[in-house]
């Protein structure tokens, strides 16, 4: 018998390359690659060697680097490359403190309308739990109204969030009554889907914005701004230079809310600690 023909060695990125496309996606959107990290890369990167006719890891690199690819493949590259793990309700303790504190203060401060900026929205499931509670609190408290800013680097997911349609399990953490305000299920049951009301929809507006710009180009006199479980992918020194941006955006009072495992220690900020991740403007 003949010898079983031994298996051609995976495909596998460089070091040399592996490095460039981590220093690359650092500088780019923040976001840290470390080596442990090499695996999860080369998989995510098969799906554009397969949109771009590329037939190997390192010709793609080839392709970024020495080609001329890179100007129109980057964003492409870091949709690939981001993580988008969301969900409604997330961190249930910031929206009790919405409803609890920040807006019933903000109610009594006369502020006619609530500014919000969701800066790291994902496929929209924090700017439309945001929503939901806004609505709620405007329709009890009266004579005030509300927007919401949705950004994110990633494109694909912005277009979801837009579109506002999602798999039935992903609305469980909602309660039935809200569901049953905001919530339209697929005409189709066999569809499994369901979208999130036109006025809802209404209230948020969608741009790409990359949280490494020098500028961001948003209104100065935020009210509430959440930015949770994107800095735990930044060195402390990227951080840093976000949490300040943010913090210009925000208005005297205004609230910053971030992930749950996400700190400010050792930076200065204008903010103070007013509950657990929950910090107010001075």
């Amino acid at each position: 018998m003949e010898a079983a023909l031994a298996a051609p060695p995976p495909d596998q990125l460089s070091s040399k390359n592996f490095n460039r496309l981590a220093d690359l996606i650092q500088s780019y959107s923040g976001i840290k690659m470390p080596g442990n990290k090499r695996t999860m890369l080369e998989g995510r990167l098969r799906r554009r060697m397969r949109v771009t006719g590329v037939p190997t890891l390192n010709g793609y690199c080839d392709y970024l680097f020495e080609e001329g690819g890179l100007d129109t493949e980057i964003v492409h590259l870091i949709d690939a490359v981001t993580t988008n793990k969301t969900e409604f309700f997330r961190e249930p303790a910031h929206f009790k403190f919405l409803q609890e504190r920040a807006l019933p203060d903000l109610a009594r401060s006369g502020r006619r309308t609530i500014k919000a900026w969701s800066a790291a929205c994902s496929i929209g499931a924090e700017p439309y739990t945001l929503a939901m509670v806004l609505e709620e609190h405007v329709r009890q408290a009266g004579r005030q109204d509300y927007s919401i800013l949705c950004t994110d680097l990633c494109t694909q997911v912005l277009a979801q969030a837009v579109a506002g349609v999602y798999a039935e399990p992903m609305i469980e953490p909602v309660s039935p009554d809200l569901r049953r305000r905001y919530v339209m299920r697929a005409k189709d049951p066999r569809r499994g889907e369901v979208r999130i009301v036109r006025h809802l929809r209404s209230k948020l507006s969608f741009a790409r914005l990359n949280l490494m710009d020098e500028a961001y180009p948003v209104d100065g006199e935020m009210d509430l701004i959440f930015c949770r479980n994107i800095l735990i992918y930044f060195d402390k020194q990227t951080q840093s230079k976000v949490l300040k941006r943010l913090c210009a955006h925000l208005r005297p009072g205004g609230h910053l809310f971030l992930g749950h495992s996400e700190s400010i220690v050792g930076i200065d900020l204008p903010v103070t600690q007013i509950a657990n991740t929950v910090f107010q403007k001075g």
